[in-house]
C-alpha cells in the first residue's frame, strides 16, 4: 500500500509487477457472472466513459473486419472530426436516468438539468423507464402494460434512430432520477432487444453495486438468460471501472482505451479489503435481512400515515428502499434536526442508502417520522422530564449529541 501511494504508477505503461494478482485476488475474485474481465478508471463517470468508448471501438471493429487496418481516410478525418475516423454512433440511455458529468455521460444522464446546463451534448436517444404503480400486487396488469410501451420504444430507436445506437446503457434502479424500478421480467426482455439489434448491454452499477440490494450486484436479481456485456462499477467500491467478458472488447491498439492512471492500485488494494470484510461478515446477506427489516417497519409506517409515505418501494432490494413524499424537503430537514441522516432523489422520493453494516438495532426512526406525520416537528425527547423548560431550540439540539443514525451514506 506504501507503495502504491508513494509511487503511483501509470499503469497504462508501467504496470507493477504484481498488478495482475491484485487484480485477480480482489476486483476479479467479485466479478459479475460470465464477466472475467476488467479494465479499471477512477470514479463512476470514468467507468462509464470509457465503456461507452469501448462500445463504439467494438462496433467499428466488426463493421471494418478484424484485423483491418484504419484507412489514410480515416485517420485524416478523425483529425477534423468528421466522417469516417469520427463516425456517427449513439448510445441510448433512459428518460430520468444518471450515468456521469463527463461530456459523454453528460449526453446520457436526464435527471437534472442543472447537470448538463450549458454543456454540448451528443443528439443521443432515450427511452422511456417504466413508471411503475405501487403497490405493485394491486397494478400487476397496468405495470406490465408499462413495461411493454417501454420496451417497444426502445425497439423503435433501435431500428430507426438517424445513427446505429452501438449500446443501452441502463441502471438497475435509477437512482438520482427518484429511485425508479423496473421489474426483472423487463430486464429480461432488454436484454433480447439488445441482443436481437446487436446493441451492447452496459448495466451501470456504480450506485447500486457492492452488495446493497442484498445481492452483490444488481442485476444479479434479473435471472438473465445471457450476462450484460459490459457493466460499470464504483461507489461502494472505491475503486472503479467495467466488467466485461467478451475478448473484442479490449483494445486492439495501444493508447486506443488510455489515460495517464488507468486506475489506481492503492484504491484496488482498498476494494480487496473491502470484499474480504463483506465475505468474511457476510454483509450480502446481512443487508438482504436489514433491508426486511427496514421494508416492513416503512410498510407499518406506511399503512399509518398513507399521505406521508407514497408508492412505498424496494421490497426485496436490500436497503435500496424509496418512497415519495408530498413535504420531501421538510421531511428531510426535520429528520437530520433529529440525528437521522437520510437522503432525497427525483422530484419527490427519500431514498435509504445506509452502510453495509446498518443493523437493525440503528433503525429506531419511527418516533421522529410519527413526531413528524403527525405535525410535531419537535424534539422526540422533549417529553422527557430533563428537557422541561428548555426551548425549543434547546430541545433539538439535544439530539445533536446522539450518535447520528446515518440511513443516508454517499457510498
Amino acid at each position: 500500500m506504501i507503495g502504491s501511494l508513494i509511487n503511483r504508477p501509470a499503469l497504462g505503461n508501467f504496470p507493477p509487477g504484481d498488478y495482475a494478482r491484485l487484480l485477480k485476488s480482489g476486483i476479479l475474485s467479485v466479478a459479475p457472472p460470465g464477466l472475467n474481465q476488467v479494465f479499471t478508471a477512477l470514479a463512476g463517470s470514468d467507468a462509464n466513459e470509457t465503456a461507452y468508448k469501448a462500445a463504439c471501438m467494438y462496433y467499428r471493429r466488426r463493421e471494418r473486419g478484424e484485423g483491418a487496418e484504419f484507412t489514410a481516410e480515416e485517420m485524416e478525418s478523425a483529425m477534423n472530426n468528421s466522417v469516417p475516423g469520427s463516425p456517427d454512433l449513439a448510445i441510448m440511455s433512459f428518460r430520468k436516468a444518471f450515468h456521469g458529468r463527463l461530456f459523454a455521460t453528460l449526453s446520457t444522464t436526464r435527471s437534472k438539468p442543472v447537470h448538463k446546463l450549458d454543456i454540448p451534448a451528443f443528439p443521443w436517444p432515450q427511452a422511456d423507464f417504466p413508471a411503475l404503480k405501487y403497490p405493485l400486487g394491486e397494478f400487476a396488469a397496468e405495470n406490465k402494460a408499462e413495461e411493454a410501451r417501454c420496451l417497444a420504444k426502445v425497439e423503435e430507436i433501435l431500428t430507426a434512430w438517424k445513427a446505429p445506437v452501438v449500446a443501452v446503457v441502463v441502471e438497475p434502479i435509477q437512482s438520482e432520477g427518484g429511485d425508479n424500478h423496473a421489474s426483472p421480467a423487463f430486464f429480461r426482455r432488454l436484454r433480447e432487444v439488445t441482443k436481437k439489434h446487436n446493441a451492447l448491454m452496459i448495466v451501470d452499477e456504480v450506485q447500486t453495486g457492492i452488495g446493497a440490494t442484498g445481492k452483490f450486484w444488481a442485476h444479479e436479481h434479473w435471472d438473465l438468460p445471457t450476462p450484460p456485456d459490459l457493466v460499470t462499477f464504483s461507489k461502494k467500491a472505491q475503486t472503479a471501472g467495467y466488467y466485461f467478458g467478451d475478448p473484442a472488447l479490449r483494445p486492439n491498439k495501444a493508447y486506443r482505451q488510455f489515460n495517464t492512471w488507468m486506475g489506481d492500485p492503492s484504491k484496488a488494494i482498498i476494494f480487496r479489503a473491502i470484499v474480504g470484510e463483506i465475505k468474511r461478515l457476510d454483509l450480502v446477506k446481512h443487508t438482504a435481512a436489514t433491508g426486511e427489516f427496514l421494508y416492513g417497519g416503512l410498510a407499518t409506517l406506511a399503512e399509518k400515515y398513507p399521505d406521508e409515505i407514497r408508492n412505498l418501494r424496494g421490497q426485496g432490494q436490500g436497503t435500496f428502499i424509496a418512497w415519495d413524499s408530498p413535504r420531501r424537503d421538510e421531511f428531510l430537514k426535520v429528520m437530520k434536526t433529529h440525528g437521522v441522516n437520510i437522503g432525497g432523489c427525483g422530484e419527490t422520493a427519500v431514498r435509504l442508502r445506509p452502510m453495509l453494516v446498518f443493523t437493525e438495532k440503528h433503525g429506531g426512526f419511527s418516533l421522529p417520522f410519527s413526531s413528524f406525520a403527525e405535525g410535531n416537528a419537535d424534539c422526540p425527547c422533549s417529553g422527557d422530564p430533563a428537557g422541561e423548560g428548555r426551548g425549543r431550540g434547546q430541545e433539538m439540539s439535544r439530539c445533536y449529541t446522539k450518535p447520528p443514525l446515518a440511513l443516508y451514506h454517499p457510498v
